[in-house]
């Protein structure tokens, strides 16, 4: 090696540079210091990205650098203003996202919630409505959907039709419910029958059915926590 000689990031094989093991692996598979270094893009005369965004990990970590102020990121030595922005917008936007969700979400976590949910849609009707919640690994709902509207009595549904949308949705769990137009929330072997097939559905494409809730006209049955159907 030439003296003075400076490594740069296309000295690096092309399967170890971020922004292309990023395209090639998805965002998820690199450390901290990769994603740090797609979005400073350059390095300096003296070091390349990589061992740009490693030292500013030494100094700061995820948390503090996403706490830093202009000034501050600014002070440190390789980072110019236009760094410090790219910085500064990708943290923020980060912010944002989570403070969407937190505030945007409708967390599930009880038979309760549900029924909050949907009793002043379903308490009513005068045919039976199968309902699915599609949930994230946080109880946080991504969609309600009506899976199936039946007859007076009766609702048909296949566990095919309830996993199609969990699929799409890129749900981690479901929770499914209907009502009994007669107002009488007890199950019927029907309904347990087809509880078990949902349970049986959601092990094969590991998604997890959480309960099925009956709804009637002044109380429900939530089948989980009645234990008529091990979930």
């Amino acid at each position: 090696m030439k003296k003075g000689f400076i490594y740069t990031i296309k000295d690096l094989p092309m399967s170890e540079r971020p922004r292309e093991r990023l395209i090639r692996q998805g965002a998820s598979a690199l450390s901290d210091a990769e994603l740090l270094a797609v979005i400073l893009r350059t390095g300096t005369m003296y070091e390349n990205v990589v061992d740009l965004a490693k030292r500013m990990l030494r100094d700061f970590n995820i948390k503090t650098l996403s706490q830093a102020s202009l000034t501050q990121l600014k002070n440190f030595s390789g980072i110019n203003t236009v760094k410090a922005c790219q910085l500064l917008a990708s943290f923020e936007l980060g912010k944002r996202v989570y403070a969407f969700t937190k505030e945007g979400c409708v967390f599930i976590n009880t038979s309760k919630d549900v029924v909050k949910l949907l009793k002043p849609d379903l308490s009513l009707l005068k045919r039976e409505h199968f309902v699915g919640l599609y949930l994230d690994s946080r109880n946080c709902l991504l969609k309600k959907e009506t899976v199936s509207i039946g007859g007076l009595n009766t609702s048909i549904v296949h566990p095919r039709e309830i996993f199609k949308i969990a699929i799409q949705e890129s749900a981690n769990s479901v929770i499914v419910l209907h009502n009994h137009p007669s107002g009488n929330p007890k199950p019927s072997k029907d309904d347990i029958d087809i509880t078990k097939k949902l349970v049986k559905a959601g092990d094969i494409v590991g998604i997890n059915l959480l309960d099925h809730i009956i709804l009637g006209e002044n109380s429900y049955v939530s089948m989980a926590e009645s234990k008529l159907v091990d979930f």
